[in-house]
């Protein structure tokens, strides 16, 4: 049987993933993603209104016509899970496939809003829910299988494509941590088993994110236990304590909810984006969220700017509001709090928690210092980097690579700098450049059978 991959998007850049991959007659894709700086930099653009074609030319979503290259048709398309580069661009693409969308059920969820959204094209695709652990047949010949991993956001799988030449492993994006603080950990024994199947795994596509970064990247539980103690030394602090975090990291928001009525303080989710994946996770059953029945979550502008006056009114000692905006951005609810735009006044000795790293990458790295400096010129004190990684560093590199032993290796996740440790880790476990280990770009296609 051939097998071919199209290495669409993600292979240039962090962002607008996109991979397809051909058995046969039978195509599955993987990842439709959104590269989100490249919307950033422009002011008040409005994705959903855009037609594909022009984000296509903007960079920010993937260019899929190397698709018409590929001899065989479509049968799934799977996102890993519902970060924004990885889900972004369904409502702009999936349309021109008849096939549905695989996902795991919070990230059906939330492909579900990003399409319900979108005004430029109508997406009838249908949208399927398959647990991890789960296995559904591709053509006559194949199996699409969901293995359980740990990452910055929940319900995150690897989807693995069994085919008669072996199985391809689309590796992006997980850590391993087997302390988990929401969910199961990250199923090493499946992969190991995968790995010594019959055929074994014929390629692993992986996200190179950290590759460069020496290490083990730490469990979830390590920043758990980073924000108790940063919370919890400012128990006695009689004045406003506001914390940031992604919105989608749900694991992290739970901590501070937590650790805010630990230390005697009502905690209120606010920022559109904020209300939309918490208010998610805590609709949908069998996610372990948990989250406090009267906990507030406002995302649209009034309700927001309501709950900063409340706060005000009743005393900023009582309350710590999650933010959206810890990576600057224009928009977002910390950027306007630091631009005294908001009913919240911030005032000489207040904190601020960044439970979040600055994403690598220009345009983020100024928002993020401009953020910072305006909130420190209102008198804010930062507490930064309250954090760990969702991403494999090194060590986690070399385990994957042992437990599946892939004969075929394709970096992605990083541009060709980003590349390079991965380079140098895989040559040291005998792939060689050219041969086994395939470093690409967008828009090409490698033949392996």
């Amino acid at each position: 049987m051939e097998i071919e991959i199209a290495t669409i998007g993600g292979y240039e850049e962090v962002g607008r993933q996109m991979t397809a991959v051909r058995a046969g007659d039978d195509i599955v894709v993987f990842d439709m993603g959104l590269n989100l700086s490249k919307v950033l930099i422009h002011d008040n653009i409005r994705t959903e209104e855009m037609r594909s074609l022009d984000l296509i030319d903007m960079g920010a979503i993937p260019d899929d016509r190397v698709m018409s290259e590929l001899d065989g048709e479509v049968q799934a398309i799977v996102p890993t899970h519902g970060h924004l580069d990885h889900i972004g661009a369904i409502s702009k693409l999936a349309h021109r496939y008849d096939a549905p969308v695989v996902a795991t059920p919070f990230t059906r969820e939330l492909v579900d809003e990003e399409v319900h959204d979108e005004s430029e094209y109508v997406v009838n695709n249908d949208l399927i829910s398959m647990e991890a652990g789960e296995s559904m047949s591709i053509g006559e010949r194949c199996e699409l299988e969901f293995v359980n991993v740990t990452h910055s956001i929940i319900d995150a799988i690897n989807p693995v494509f069994h085919t008669p030449e072996g199985s391809v492993v689309y590796g992006l994006d997980k850590r391993v941590d087997h302390t988990p603080v929401i969910g199961d950990p990250i199923d090493m024994k499946r992969f190991r088993e995968i790995g010594r199947e019959d055929g074994g795994v014929l390629c692993y596509i992986e996200d190179c994110t950290n590759a460069n970064k020496k290490g083990r990247t730490p469990s979830e539980a390590v920043a758990r236990h980073q924000l108790r103690d940063v919370m919890h030394s400012l128990e006695d602090w009689d004045g406003g304590i506001v914390a940031t975090t992604f919105s989608s990291h749900i694991a992290r928001v739970k901590s501070i909810v937590e650790f805010a009525q630990d230390i005697g303080r009502e905690p209120i989710l606010l920022g559109r984006s904020m209300e939309q994946y918490s208010g998610t996770a805590d609709r949908l059953d069998g996610l372990d969220v948990d989250f406090p029945d009267d906990l507030g979550m406002y995302g649209h502008r009034k309700s927001v700017d309501r709950a900063f006056k409340r706060i005000m009114k009743e005393g900023k000692e009582k309350f710590l509001p999650v933010v959206t905006g810890h990576q600057g951005e224009p928009r977002a609810m910390l950027t306007r709090m630091g631009r005294g735009e908001t009913p919240y006044e911030l005032t000489n000795g207040d904190k601020v928690i960044f439970s979040a790293r600055v994403i690598p990458e220009p345009t983020n790295e100024g928002q993020r210092y401009q953020s910072e400096k305006l909130l420190g010129m209102q008198g804010a004190r930062i507490y930064d980097d309250v954090h760990v990684s969702g991403h494999l560093r090194q060590e986690g590199h070399y385990q994957m690579l042992d437990a599946l032993q892939p004969q075929h290796v394709i970096p992605a996740h990083q541009d060709m700098a980003g590349f390079s440790g991965y380079v140098d880790l895989a040559g040291n476990n005998g792939y060689d450049l050219g041969r086994d280990l395939h470093v690409t770009s967008n828009g090409n296609t490698i033949q392996l059978v």
